[in-house]
């Protein structure tokens, strides 16, 4: 049952109006009351007047003109540790550029393999391909 329930504050004077539904507590076993604020009574008319503004019928912003989340076009996830350790080292023992001399075309690609032979030492070759696609490494 609704009903319309008038509280004055005693230290500001002002009387507040409030939206009262009543309801049963099973876990209580007794009548318990929800109240809502609609507003204060004007003590000169004896008018309510809202203490929120309501929403205006035509909203400033549409889901048009409103910025969302952008969908990523892809999502990757690579291992970079060990890969990067290995560059580090073939740069300081001078292994990167005596292959780059040699074979400067496929370098990277010999490069890549041994990667994936130091790393996957029990695995086959034939899954390097599925290797490739998880770890950074000098791919073309």
């Amino acid at each position: 049952m609704v009903a319309i329930v008038h509280q004055k504050n005693k230290k500001s004077g002002i009387t507040y109006v409030y939206e009262s539904v009543s309801y049963w507590d099973k876990a209580k076993k007794q009548s318990r009351a929800r109240r809502k604020c609609i507003g204060k009574l004007d003590p000169e008319t004896g008018q309510i007047v809202p203490t929120r503004k309501k929403k205006s019928a035509a909203p400033t912003a549409t889901k048009e003109n409103r910025p969302g989340p952008v969908p990523a076009a892809s999502i990757t996830r690579k291992f970079h540790g060990a890969t990067y350790l290995f560059d580090c080292i073939g740069e300081k023992v001078g292994v990167i550029d005596n292959l780059k001399a040699c074979f400067p075309d496929k370098y990277r690609r010999i490069l890549s393999v041994a990667y994936y032979l130091i790393m996957e030492d029990k695995n086959s070759l034939s899954r390097f391909p599925r290797w490739a696609a998880s770890h950074h490494h000098h791919p073309s």
